[in-house]
Order: C-alpha cells, then sequence, then structure tokens
C-alpha cells in the first residue's frame, strides 16, 4: 500500500485509524466500520503492544542486571545506568518523602511510556502489511500511547496511589479535612472547598491521561496524513523531518507523565499540617 497509489485517502486513513476489537458478549472480531451497539470492546492490538513492549523493558534491564559489571560497562550497561541516573535525579528533587517504590515506578513509567511512544516511528503500513496479507486481521494499531483506554488506565492506576498515599500518610479524617478545609478553613465552606478540591483530584489523572494521548494521537495522524494524501515519491520530504521532531516529542512526553506522577505522589504524601 506504500508505493501504490491510494484512490481513497478517507478509506485509508480510517483504515489506519481503526483497532483490532473483540466484542466480549459474544467473543467475536468487530468488522471495520460496524456500528457497536453495546461497551464490552476490547481494542486487543493496544493491549498486545503494551504487553510485549512491557516484556521487552523488563527483559533488557534484567539481562543487564545479569550482566552487570563494576568493571568497565558495556554499552547496554552504560545506557542503562544513564537512565537510572536520570531517573533519580529527577525523583529526588521532587519527591521530598522517603520511599524506595517512587523511584521503581517512575522509571517503569518512563521506560514503558517512551516505548509505547517509539512505535509510532515503525512505518504506518508495515504492520497493516502484514496484518492484512500475513496474519489476516483486519486492522491493527501499534501505537497503544495513541489509544485512549491506555493512557487513562495509566493514569488510574497514578490516581489510586494517589488516594492510598494520601490515606496511608494523612488517614481517613486528614485525608477528609483536606478536601474540606482548604482552600477557605470555614466551616461555611465546607461544601465549596469539597466541590473545588474533588473537582481538582478527578483533574489530575484525566488531564494525565489525555495529554499523553492527544499527543501521540497527532504525531500519529500527521503521519497518517502524509501517507495517504501524498504520492509516495514526495512521503519523504515531510516524513523524515516530521519524525526527527517526532523523536523529541516522545521522549518529552514521557518524561512529562513520569514528572507529573512524581509531582502528584509527593503532593499525596505530604502531611496537612506540613502544608499550612
Amino acid at each position: 500500500m506504500v508505493l501504490e497509489k491510494i484512490s481513497n485517502p478517507q478509506k485509508y486513513i480510517n483504515h489506519h485509524l481503526s483497532h483490532f476489537q473483540i466484542d466480549l458478549s459474544n467473543f467475536k472480531i468487530v468488522q471495520p466500520n460496524q456500528i457497536l451497539s453495546q461497551y464490552w470492546i476490547l481494542n486487543v492490538d493496544s493491549i498486545f503492544f503494551s504487553v510485549i513492549l512491557g516484556c521487552i523493558f523488563l527483559s533488557i534491564f534484567y539481562v543487564s542486571s545479569k550482566k552487570f559489571t563494576m568493571k568497565v560497562p558495556g554499552k547496554l550497561q552504560t545506557g542503562i545506568e544513564l537512565i537510572f541516573e536520570f531517573v533519580d535525579s529527577n525523583v529526588k528533587s521532587i519527591y521530598q518523602s522517603s520511599n524506595t517504590m517512587i523511584a521503581s515506578l517512575s522509571l517503569t513509567i518512563f521506560v514503558w511510556v517512551f516505548l509505547m511512544n517509539l512505535m509510532d516511528l515503525v512505518p504506518i503500513d508495515f504492520f497493516s502489511f502484514i496484518s492484512n496479507n500475513i496474519v489476516n486481521l483486519p486492522e491493527m494499531r501499534i501505537v497503544p500511547s495513541s489509544d485512549v483506554n491506555i493512557t487513562l488506565s495509566m493514569s488510574i492506576g497514578v490516581f489510586i496511589l494517589i488516594l492510598f498515599y494520601s490515606i496511608k500518610i494523612k488517614g481517613i479524617i486528614g485525608f477528609l479535612k483536606e478536601l474540606t478545609l482548604q482552600p477557605f478553613n470555614h466551616p461555611v465552606f465546607f461544601i465549596f472547598n469539597f466541590v473545588l478540591e474533588f473537582i481538582s483530584l478527578l483533574s489530575k489523572p484525566i488531564s494525565l491521561g489525555l495529554r499523553l494521548f492527544g499527543n501521540m494521537y497527532a504525531g500519529e495522524m500527521i503521519f497518517i496524513l502524509i501517507a495517504g494524501l501524498l504520492p509516495w515519491w514526495a512521503q519523504f520530504l515531510l516524513n523524515v523531518p516530521w519524525a526527527i521532531f517526532h523523536v523529541l516529542i516522545i521522549f518529552l512526553q514521557a518524561f512529562i507523565f513520569m514528572v507529573l506522577t512524581i509531582v502528584y505522589l509527593s503532593m499525596a504524601s505530604q502531611s496537612h499540617e506540613s502544608k499550612n
């Protein structure tokens, strides 16, 4: 499809924006452009590539840990040590409390999101050709972070940790006081404070997930538009500059997701008294 003339750009774009889905109510593959009457739909491609990239991340770091040496390190160990130091320095500068899990969580988030974003640089017709001609699947999207279900699922996991540490460190009473006594410490404003703080609390996971989704979806869309609207011999002129610029976006979005996670958990770990 890359080298042949695209006679119907709209159909081409819709094809690349369609997920490989399964209807959990009857365990059948959802056909392209099928009108769905319910919500029990699973985006198999997003879950598949998320799991595969997570396994690749764990495998690389596990193999590197087994070959770790105090002598002259190899290229793989050097690269992983640089990532470790980069994440650790950000955690120490943002997270003021003592919690060894935060560094591990931040490292996992940064590398995993980066790998998911990196899939956006794979030629868009590569896996499409495999799914249509070899595996015989209707369609397949390979960038998990351009699926809002994946990004919101990750942000919900962060939100659960925010609630956990808020209640663990401040206690239920302290957590409720934080929701009702800020920003106006007066009984008259209890309801008003609760509405403001509750909206602020819910906005954290929503903004965290939608920010990553919006940036990666837009980047993927530009690659699809270039491939769908331009002849193959002219795509190189726009694809290469956008891919080079997109490398920065891929790294930046992984970094922002990690930093915001650390910031939110740091805020959740602060006692009510320390904020006053």
